[in-house]
């Protein structure tokens, strides 16, 4: 119903019964995220939330987290941004943009991920993701085990298991940027894997890799 031109009385204000819900919501998911600048954070909130995409809201608080580190991503801002972009293979880079910067995320770092990987305009999100892993963590098995705490299924505290074929991907990914790991170290640390994988149903945890 379209307002009046004038307003005499708060009776003339129509308020969604909705609104409370939304609001509380909304507080909620602002603490839960902790943005570094709440204004274009809340933008990018009701934008996903009137298309209805996904929020960019961390599952839960970061207690140690902090924006003002060398990085800017966490491990909970970075499975934030696998839950808005992995729904489908590729995402364009223009995409990627809108959801990093919704995410208060320091461009800069943005840029320099997009360009260690040589990315275009279509983005493999995958390797975006392992590079996003690598930022956090540093060494090659550190991401790794960081890739599986994120992407897993299992309970927060568990093995931490995820799809070989993925761990193949992502390890695969990473390797190939450094110019002293060779195809047969490659190939060799993979089928070093492949019997446990086998005995967990094509699965891997991080207790099978990081004594590498």
């Amino acid at each position: 119903m379209p307002l009046p031109d004038t307003m005499f009385c708060a009776q003339q204000i129509n308020i969604p019964p909705q609104l409370p819900d939304i609001l509380k919501n909304f507080t909620k998911a602002a603490i839960r995220t902790q943005p570094e600048d709440l204004l274009p954070w809340s933008a990018a909130y009701f934008s996903a939330l009137s298309k209805g995409e996904r929020l960019p809201v961390k599952d839960r608080l970061e207690v140690n987290a902090t924006h003002k580190t060398d990085t800017g991503l966490t491990p909970g801002l970075l499975k934030t941004l696998h839950k808005q972009l992995s729904l489908r293979e590729t995402c364009s880079k223009k995409d990627l943009q809108k959801k990093w910067k919704g995410l208060c995320l320091p461009v800069d770092q943005l840029d320099d991920l997009l360009s260690l990987g040589s990315f275009g305009s279509d983005i493999d999100w995958m390797e975006f993701f392992a590079l996003g892993c690598s930022a956090l963590g540093g060494t090659l098995v550190s991401s790794l085990i960081i890739a599986c705490e994120i992407l897993t299924e299992d309970e927060e505290g568990g093995a931490a298991r995820i799809p070989f074929d993925t761990f193949v991907k992502l390890y695969t990914f990473l390797a190939h940027l450094d110019d002293d790991m060779t195809q047969d170290h490659i190939d060799k640390f993979l089928s070093s894997l492949r019997s446990q994988v086998e005995l967990q149903c094509g699965m891997i945890k991080p207790l099978d890799f990081s004594h590498w």
